[in-house]
């Protein structure tokens, strides 16, 4: 058997139907370009049938995405397999996924049939499909809830009919880990010529259980599972992509089995999709949230900046998240807030970091958090007085039928050096005069604003973090007019780089 996972990704069909969550066809193609990148096996591109809109996303993401297979989704209904052959003209590697339930709900409920008519249409949807692509994959609808054994006549019918790919949907999220584990390795043991096709799971998140029933269903036989990124979908969503990857790359040397993703991109992934989307991410989603690799507990901070692994299964940066995020709380210790003040820049002594800690603990308890402007008010200015590139002086012209121009003075140890630069926008603008100056090769990662006060005259908080030589610093500022607290929180960024020979 296969040690290998294929990734079968539907969040542009089945994600794609949480309310408010549908995308335009453009918006379809960027995040289909990125599934792609992330190396996603098959990419499940829509429902032809159910709309134009549909219809059109199948054709033309079949034309932007060069390798990963492209399926489109059909019920047991002939017209509809016309439309979806029709949808994937334009595919590289194109595969039809048609199907009809199978349980006693839908058989007697949903359609008003009987078990041997519904095998009987199985056979004839498969079949059909093949007529137009060789790749046919099958799903039996609420698989979870059908009896094993007429469940092994329906898959083993329609292998013989000629589908490559069955898919077995825990349609409803009802089965426990250890029953779907049971009905995979049934049909393993129990379906003739179960050995020409791939088992495939679909698991639905309905009692919590979606990635453990897709993880039971890998290890019994199946070698490829249809997820989605960050988990979205029907009702309580769908297995996650970054689960079920980050599992198998966790726990490799116990199970053996690996896919082709690339998992540095998954975070990245995950933010398009959220933004697309507009779905936020739950801070405590595994792998993916906010919090995923956050810690603010003082012996959790403590164990982790002593050996990540204290703490961390996984490295952040396997992920593409940059580092671990200590976060400062009144639970934080002394450790936490040392790395802090020296990611700010700041060296203390043993006696002046007590002080400060004493400080810290005040605050922190009138604070849900501390931030790194508040942490330096701590300190003092003093060591921000000292900075070897100051702002001397910076002039911003800007206006609606006007090109953003800025012209920044910046003095180098008390040296002055002045540079004019256009941009996007005022900011931009500003930003591209001091790296005239700098001469450094620096990226900006993140930019945040905030306001301290309130009312028109705010004072503008901008955090900022920088990557340089592939090394993270971070930077703030704060002033009333908000590009001079941009450049001030860049310039205080930069003053953190080694200096140059």
């Amino acid at each position: 058997m296969s040690d290998r996972l294929f990734i079968f990704d539907t969040t542009l069909r089945d994600g794609e139907q949480v309310p408010g969550c549908q995308l335009n066809t453009v918006e379809k193609i960027e995040v289909a370009k990125a599934l792609q990148e992330l190396g996603v096996d098959v990419i499940e591109a829509g429902f032809p049938i159910s709309s134009p809109g549909d219809f059109e996303s199948v054709v033309e993401i079949s034309k932007a995405v060069s390798w990963p297979t492209i399926c489109a989704l059909t019920r047991a209904v002939q017209k509809d397999i016309d439309v979806a052959a029709e949808s994937l003209k334009y595919a590289k590697k194109g595969r039809i996924h048609t199907g009809i339930g199978t349980s006693f709900w839908h058989i007697h409920h949903k359609l008003n049939s009987n078990p041997e008519a519904i095998i009987e249409r199985a056979i004839e949807a498969v079949k059909y499909a093949k007529k137009y692509v060789e790749d046919v994959e099958f799903y039996a609808e609420d698989a979870g809830r059908t009896e094993n054994e007429y469940l092994a006549r329906v898959i083993e019918a329609v292998i013989k009919a000629g589908a490559t790919v069955v898919n077995i949907p825990d349609t409803t999220g009802y089965t426990m880990p250890h029953e779907y584990g049971e009905k995979i390795k049934y049909l393993v043991d129990n379906v003739k010529g179960i050995h020409k096709a791939t088992i495939s799971t679909h698991c639905h998140n309905d009692l919590g259980m979606a990635t453990a029933n897709t993880i039971a269903g890998v290890i019994n036989g199946a070698r490829q599972a249809e997820v989605t990124i960050n988990g979205i979908g029907e009702r309580a969503g769908n297995t996650s992509l970054e689960e079920v990857v980050m599992i198998l790359k966790s726990r490799y040397a116990v199970l053996g089995i690996d896919t082709g993703i690339n998992t540095k991109n998954i975070y990245r992934t995950s933010r398009l999709v959220s933004t697309l989307m507009n779905m936020p991410v739950q801070p405590n989603k595994a792998v993916v949230g906010r919090n995923a690799f956050a810690h603010s507990s003082g012996i959790h901070q403590d164990g982790v900046l002593k050996n990540r692994e204290n703490y961390e299964i996984m490295d952040p940066n396997d992920v593409g998240i940059n580092e671990s995020a200590i976060l400062l709380t009144a639970r934080s210790g002394r450790a936490a807030l040392k790395h802090r003040l020296e990611l700010l820049g700041f060296e203390l002594t043993k006696e002046k970091l007590d002080q400060v800690y004493e400080e810290f603990l005040k605050l922190a308890d009138k604070k849900k958090d501390i931030r790194d402007d508040d942490v330096a008010l701590l300190v003092g200015d003093a060591t921000r007085q000292e900075r070897r590139i100051k702002l001397d002086y910076l002039q911003v012209v800007t206006g609606k039928s006007l090109k953003p121009m800025a012209s920044v003075r910046l003095d180098i140890a008390g040296e002055k050096f002045d540079a004019t630069s256009a941009g996007n926008g005022p900011v931009d603008a500003a930003i591209k005069a001091v790296k005239q100056i700098i001469h450094r090769q620096v990226t900006i990662e993140e930019f945040l604003v905030q306001a301290i006060t309130r009312g028109s005259d705010d004072i503008g908080k901008v955090h900022m973090q920088i990557d340089y030589n592939s090394t993270i610093y971070h930077g703030f500022g704060a002033n009333t007019d908000i590009i001079t607290a941009s450049v001030e929180a860049f310039l205080d960024a930069v003053n953190k780089l080694p200096v140059a020979e």
